[in-house]
């Protein structure tokens, strides 16, 4: 304590009135005795999780906030009981219309093709956890094992395998979830202890984990990246490991997540399973420094640092705009921003590829890049139409990836007296700064035939709607029909802050459906352009097809108000459902403003 707030409290308490001193006395005794009593009554604490089922729907513990109860079974299929997860279901018809959710844990760390193949009734969904990391994380003991979980404040409710006991505080929840409990109640254990082995030896920091670190987050997390702070040595892992820890296993971070199961981008960033429990049992284990001389953290930053000056990736481009000196403050949340590009070509140009030069990619979250008309915004026909073809350029989102080039023989067509169009979403992080970001442009050279090249589009497909107040699941669906052969290289969703989630399917004229990609946990403030690793032929006739929901309940971390009604519409402070596909086609187009059209 500072000597002179001592000293203040010292003079203060010193002329305080005798009885006052009395009574503060004896008030802090009676707690200091009240929270030494190992008899207090106490809701038992978990930490928050998050992870996939089955069918690939995106479950976390607090977005469960808009019911009363979270129950999950711990399941084993090597002694789990048929009997036990009937009557679960049994209960979950009972009472699930009374606001208490039912779930099962697979806690043997079956792969989702294994688990698919169960006998576990349709209506549970089966949470997928091949680290078999959740069900220690929530002090499980056995398979056939139920916790209640208590969403709002992360407690649980329930422990043990006794249905009828489980029933009994279901019943209570059901008529009346403000009467809480106030100490978990346990009930014996189930079938078979679980079967999860801490490793023997926790993972080596210098050959395990910091390899794994350098792969996937120093991207973001280094000095002068959009990551909050650096992981640039192990020093500075240890004191973030806590948070490290909470943010894998409630799937903030990596952030965009995506299904695996469907498609695969470089554009995302995925931790598998064993990169997952690397990092977990390594902290678990007090993260330890191992005996590795060298700390390749702190060598990967001095050689970031010796090497700080930009250079573009692709050589000096053909053309840069500049773009507008945004103003960054040091805190608050910050709205999008729009500005126009003119551009002097008095003819069409093919552009083959574009690298983004962030000026602060401390804050630069992502821009998004359209080609316009000279009477047209950033939104272009998307105000009026649900389903439009447009000139997409790119994205820029934080990460290794700021240039990209067009596939073989495909291009963006930017005609004569057009502009660019560009969206810019910036975060603060404690420090006011300005951004100016500019783009380089490369263009197909003079001697190249254009007629043999093929036009890159976006195709936006949306619905138009009013999102209800308190609907934590609102589905919505869109489609269009695809006229010619073309090939899908890329996706985007694009939703406001209710966004839950979007998949991306095609359908073939046969009525065979394959999903393209899916964002199961759409996230607001990470909005990729997601081009696919292998790029998908698209037969005329076909279908392209978004389905996901928004949620507008408690539930959701980003609503600002679960208690209004949204009207449709294209400002953040209103909500959309678009997605973004995209193609170009499979054969060259003599005309590309026909694309357009």
């Amino acid at each position: 304590m500072p000597k002179m707030l001592r000293k203040r409290r010292e003079f203060f308490w010193a002329r305080a009135p005798i009885s006052f001193r009395l009574t503060a006395a004896a008030t802090l005794l009676l707690v200091m005795v009240g929270f030494a009593s190992p008899a207090r009554a106490a809701l038992e604490r978990v930490s928050d999780f998050a992870l996939l089922d089955t069918r690939g729907e995106f479950h976390q513990l607090s977005r469960y906030k808009h019911r009363k109860a979270l129950a999950l079974l711990t399941y084993d299929s090597r002694c789990s009981r048929p009997a036990q997860l009937a009557e679960f279901a049994r209960l979950q018809s009972q009472f699930d219309p009374a606001g208490i959710s039912f779930a099962v844990l697979d806690t043997a760390g079956l792969g989702r093709d294994a688990l698919r193949e169960m006998a576990v009734p349709s209506s549970l969904p089966l949470l997928t956890d091949a680290p078999q990391l959740i069900a220690p994380l929530l002090g499980a003991r056995s398979a056939d094992e139920i916790i209640l979980l208590n969403p709002e404040r992360l407690n649980v409710f329930f422990r043990g395998a006794d249905m009828t006991a489980l029933e009994m505080m279901l019943d209570q929840l059901g008529a009346n979830g403000e009467a809480l409990p106030s100490d978990t109640v346990s009930t014996g254990a189930g079938s078979c202890a679980l079967d999860i082995a801490p490793a023997a030896t926790p993972p080596d920091y210098t050959s395990d984990v910091a390899p794994l670190i350098l792969d996937n987050c120093v991207e973001c997390h280094r000095r002068g990246g959009v990551g909050p702070f650096a992981m640039d040595s192990y020093i500075m892992l240890l004191g973030w490991s806590p948070m490290i820890r909470e943010v894998v296993l409630n799937k903030r971070m990596p952030p965009a997540q995506v299904d695996p199961e469907h498609g695969h981008s470089r554009m995302a960033r995925y931790l598998d399973e064993k990169e997952l429990k690397t990092l977990v049992s390594w902290i678990d284990a007090r993260a330890p420094r191992g005996a590795g001389a060298e700390d390749p953290l702190e060598v990967f930053a001095a050689e970031q640092e010796a090497s700080d000056e930009f250079a573009w990736q692709l050589g000096e481009p053909d053309f840069v705009v500049t773009g507008p000196s945004n103003a960054i403050p040091s805190t608050g949340v910050m709205d999008y921003l729009y500005e126009e590009v003119t551009l002097p070509f008095e003819e069409g140009r093919w552009l083959r590829a574009i690298e983004t030069r962030p000026g602060d990619e401390s804050v630069l979250h992502h821009l998004m890049v359209f080609v316009t008309a000279p009477g047209e915004d950033f939104w272009g026909a998307e105000r009026e139409q649900e389903v439009v073809s447009r000139r997409f350029v790119e994205g820029y989102a934080p990460g290794p990836h700021r240039a990209i080039e067009f596939d073989p023989n495909t291009g963006v067509f930017i005609p004569a007296g057009h502009k660019l169009s560009l969206q810019f979403h910036y975060v603060t992080n404690g420090q006011s700064t300005v951004d100016e970001t500019a783009l380089g442009l490369y263009f197909f050279d003079a001697d190249v035939d254009t007629r043999q090249l093929v036009e890159r589009q976006a195709l936006a497909v949306s619905t138009r709607f009013t999102l209800p107040a308190g609907v934590a699941d609102f589905p919505l669906q869109a489609e269009a029909e695809v006229t010619n052969d073309i090939v899908v290289t890329g996706v985007r969703a694009r939703m406001s802050y209710r966004g839950k989630k979007m998949r991306f399917v095609a359908v073939s004229p046969m009525g065979e459906t394959r999903v393209l990609f899916s964002v199961p946990a759409y996230n607001y403030g990470w909005q990729p352009h997601y081009l696919l690793d292998e790029p998908v032929a698209v037969a005329a006739g076909s279908k392209l097809r978004v389905e996901g929901a928004l949620d507008n309940s408690v539930s959701n971390p980003t609503n600002p108000n679960p208690d209004r009604e949204i009207p449709w519409g294209l400002e953040s402070w209103e909500e959309m459902f678009t997605g973004y596909f995209t193609y170009y086609p499979a054969s060259p187009s003599l005309d590309p403003d026909a694309a357009s059209e």
